[in-house]
């Protein structure tokens, strides 16, 4: 069995967040609250681990996972943000947002999209952000969803559809709604998906 963490969402233990930081060294798979939908996740470095994660979701390679950082100096060294994509990114994050934004070296090519790019998010989650940054690089992320799309939101429920295959889950409420999708690459910002968040800025 995966284990549970009951974590303080204000003031997450240190204990628990240094547990989990432990496992994602160690290549194991977790699953953790945020802003938007429950995630599962591994370390950004370990190519087996994200085997892993695709593996898990039997997710085709042609749509790439995210990463979730920690903050805006962290995304900057994982993607090319313009001067107009900050002026974006520094109001709305972090937010239920993911930004599709061209992707730097330091990308794993097994998760690079054809066109180079990469998704990333900041989620307004404290816990996810202390695991972040206690990991010292970002998180590979999906979401906790069945194949037929069925999203995850309840922690004993995620346990129990993937047994075996996550070490920890991270127990705590969270919306259980997608966030909206913003490409950033070009010279003006494209809606892909209209989720989670304000979007008056895009009109």
């Amino acid at each position: 069995m995966s284990t549970i963490l009951h974590t303080n969402p204000m003031n997450p233990q240190t204990r628990h967040i240094q547990r989990v930081v432990e496992a994602l060294t160690q290549g194991k798979l977790v699953s953790y609250p945020t802003d938007t939908t429950y995630g599962i996740g591994c370390d950004l470095l370990n190519k087996r681990a994200i085997e892993k994660i695709y593996a898990l979701k039997n997710r085709d390679r042609r749509k790439p996972v995210s990463i979730l950082c920690s903050d805006l100096k962290e995304l900057s060294q994982y993607g090319v943000i313009s001067n107009s994509a900050y002026r974006f990114l520094r109001r709305l994050l972090p937010g239920p947002y993911t930004f599709i934004l061209p992707a730097t070296p330091l990308v794993p090519k097994v998760m690079l999209t054809p066109q180079k790019t990469v998704g990333a998010r900041i989620p307004d989650c404290r816990i996810v952000r202390d695991v972040v940054e206690g990991l010292g690089r970002p998180l590979i992320s999906t979401s906790a969803t069945l194949e037929d799309g069925t999203i995850l939101n309840d922690p004993e429920e995620i346990e129990k559809r993937f047994r075996g295959k996550i070490d920890i889950v991270i127990a705590e409420a969270c919306p259980g709604e997608p966030s909206s999708i913003v490409d950033l690459t070009g010279d003006e910002p494209v809606l892909i998906r209209r989720g989670l968040g304000d979007l008056s800025w895009l009109e």
